[in-house]
């Protein structure tokens, strides 16, 4: 049993990592404070740590979607793999060459192969694509978090395989 609502139970599980950082931070301060100089070393480190928590826990905070969409979405060993009610299918973030969000709200990835994979913004596990998609090369964690908030008319490109130079 709980004392904790549901929804503020949820919101709390979407924010934790910038919750988190802002209690280092808040730590990191009371303890610059003290009296020797170890302290001030110790606090600056907290400081340092949360702010970097709560930087990263602002961008996840931002991506997670409430869930419950059909399908679930698994990541491991930089596989992305989706099992949906009707379709699926996995793909290799080494193999991405275009990542773009359709109607009514789902990613498509596309690979060099020429095979397309939609997902549900909202699936179970989707939040998972947050770390898988952070790997790539030029990707702006701002458009990924904008592209789960906003439902798409069109197509909308995210992201695209920068081209390798021949040297």
């Amino acid at each position: 049993m709980s004392f904790i609502r549901p929804e503020a139970q949820a919101a709390l599980m979407r924010w934790r990592e910038f919750v988190i950082g802002m209690g280092l931070d808040v730590a990191g301060l009371v303890t610059v404070f003290g009296p020797t100089r170890a302290n001030l070393i110790f606090g600056v480190l907290l400081m340092s740590l949360g702010t970097v928590l709560m930087f990263v826990g602002l961008q996840r905070a931002r991506f997670r979607s409430t869930g419950g969409g059909a399908g679930v979405v698994d990541v491991d060993e930089r596989q992305i793999s989706y099992f949906g009610p009707a379709a699926g299918g996995v793909v290799a973030v080494e193999d991405l060459t275009r990542i773009a969000v359709v109607p009514p709200h789902s990613w498509e990835l596309s690979d060099t192969f020429g095979k397309s994979l939609e997902i549900p913004v909202n699936a179970e596990g989707a939040e998972a694509l947050f770390d898988a998609f952070a790997a790539l090369p030029g990707i702006s964690a701002a458009r990924l978090a904008d592209a789960t908030r906003v439902r798409p008319v069109s197509r909308t490109t995210v992201w695209v395989k920068p081209h390798q130079r021949l040297s």
